[in-house]
């Protein structure tokens, strides 16, 4: 299925349901001691998101937090964290009281319109089923001129390893020109693409409604 066909919704529910049960299960292998070079590949997706004092931030497939500190450390004025799993955020609220969890899919977000200042999809956008619907959801969420990242400190070699022990798809990063027509569809450009073996950063503007 192309990532511009719009799933069926029994089916997004259903693979929704089967990567929430899996990561409520997994969640406590998701805090730190990370891989050797994570940390520093996280630094570097924070810093694309070009935060500002004030800014209000959605991480999108937060998981348990490991982009929260360093999104912190730019002083946004409010952070939202969104996952499928419970478990996850009751971790990430444990650590990170002050920020706001949001149990959903980010396709069914109903933050207002234009509110977002920097949305991260890290770590998750193999895992999002319905992408039409979920960045028609980040457009509207997003402010004009607002950043949008789309990344993965582990890079796709760690998906394509994934993708043969989960019982659900995943889909591959995009590569530029696939990405730029993709984006371009709910009016964001690319600004900046990395894509090495073991880091993925897509940054991108928010240039119409």
């Amino acid at each position: 299925m192309s990532s511009e066909e719009k799933p069926q919704d029994a089916r997004v529910r259903e693979i929704n349901r089967q990567q929430r049960e899996l990561f409520d299960r997994l969640y406590r292998l998701f805090d730190p001691p990370l891989p050797e070079g994570v940390p520093g590949r996280l630094e570097q997706i924070a810093a694309a998101g070009r935060i500002r004092a004030g800014d209000t931030v959605l991480d999108v497939g937060s998981g348990t937090g490991i982009l929260i500190p360093l999104i912190r450390s730019y002083h946004p004025a409010r952070i939202y964290a969104c996952d499928l799993s419970p478990a996850m955020l009751a971790q990430l609220s444990r650590h990170y009281p002050r920020v706001r969890t949001l149990l959903a899919d980010v396709r069914d977000l109903a933050l207002p319109d234009a509110s977002i200042d920097v949305v991260f999809l890290n770590a998750c956008y193999p895992n999002i089923v319905d992408k039409p619907g979920a960045f028609a959801n980040i457009a509207r969420m997003q402010k004009p001129a607002g950043r949008l990242v789309i990344s993965h400190p582990m890079g796709r070699a760690f998906i394509a390893r994934l993708k043969k022990s989960v019982p659900f798809p995943l889909d591959d990063f995009p590569r530029r020109n696939q990405a730029r027509k993709m984006l371009a569809n709910y009016g964001f450009a690319i600004e900046s693409f990395v894509d090495e073996e073991e880091l993925y950063i897509l940054t991108a503007l928010k240039t119409s409604p």
